[in-house]
């Protein structure tokens, strides 16, 4: 039988945020459950199946990433979505290093938290298909050699120096059927864990995808705007997005995940 709703844990010092994030999540017809600090949520973790986790960064006690090691030391796969009002670029990388699937900074639009819950649910459904060996889910890794930011976009360096970057199997299928994608011009300066790409889907939603490292656009893939089904079908290969010179790569490359690390 098919479920009929989603619970969501939401976990924030701030009350009005929690009225603010509660909104939204009634809008879409989702319950929720809420706390003020980590250490409840844990106890709410372990009394309630929850599908989604929404949890600030700057808690008291223990903070956002501290509570990411717990939830992973107790092997809950429930999906985590950071929110900060430190919006740095460090928290952002930090954040989906430490196993946050996404990281929406404060303050946020209606449009942002929407898409992006969107997202969280349909990677916590495919992630419980996906151990259930449901043959209708088939997620294709990102090659050995390459390296990802948290589990939505890739990076794999060239020969001559430049990179190519693009967005995982699993970010697309997160997302409903296509309908437009918006690229960024040749020469803009990307800074890894800033918007690159825009996504629109047939539901209206518009999903951002984080660059995986910062550097200077010197080509796009012009093809993915016409044919979508690119980044569908061939995400890896034929669906790239950018190619960049890198700025800083020795540097940031330590903050990615090797993904030969997912066949482990």
């Amino acid at each position: 039988m098919m479920k009929e709703h989603f619970n969501i844990l939401i976990i924030d010092d701030e009350q009005v945020v929690i009225d603010s994030i509660s909104k939204i999540v009634l809008m879409e017809n989702y319950t929720f459950v809420s706390v003020l600090d980590a250490r409840e949520a844990l106890i709410k973790l372990e009394q309630y199946d929850f599908d989604l986790i929404i949890c600030d960064i700057m808690l008291p006690e223990m903070d956002g990433f501290q509570f990411l090691s717990k939830v992973e030391s107790k092997r809950i796969d429930t999906p985590v979505i950071m929110t900060t009002g430190f919006s740095t670029i460090e928290n952002a990388v930090k954040a989906l290093y430490s196993g946050a699937i996404e990281f929406v900074p404060k303050p946020f639009t209606v449009d942002e938290l929407t898409s992006v819950i969107h997202r969280g649910i349909k990677y916590n459904s495919l992630l419980r298909k996906k151990k259930l060996n449901d043959d209708s889910v088939l997620i294709v890794p990102c090659p050995s050699k390459y390296f990802r930011l948290g589990y939505s976009a890739w990076m794999n360096s060239d020969f001559d120096g430049s990179v190519l970057i693009g967005a995982t199997d699993f970010f697309m299928k997160t997302l409903e059927q296509l309908k437009k994608i918006e690229l960024l011009p040749l020469n803009e300066i990307l800074t890894q864990a800033s918007p690159a790409v825009k996504f629109e889907t047939e539901d209206g939603l518009i999903h951002q995808l984080y660059s995986v490292i910062s550097g200077t656009i010197i080509d796009r893939n012009i093809r993915i705007t016409d044919e979508p089904e690119l980044l569908e079908k061939d995400p890896y290969f034929e669906g790239w997005i950018y190619r960049i010179i890198p700025s800083e790569p020795a540097y940031e490359m330590k903050l990615l995940i090797p993904c030969s690390s997912d066949r482990n």
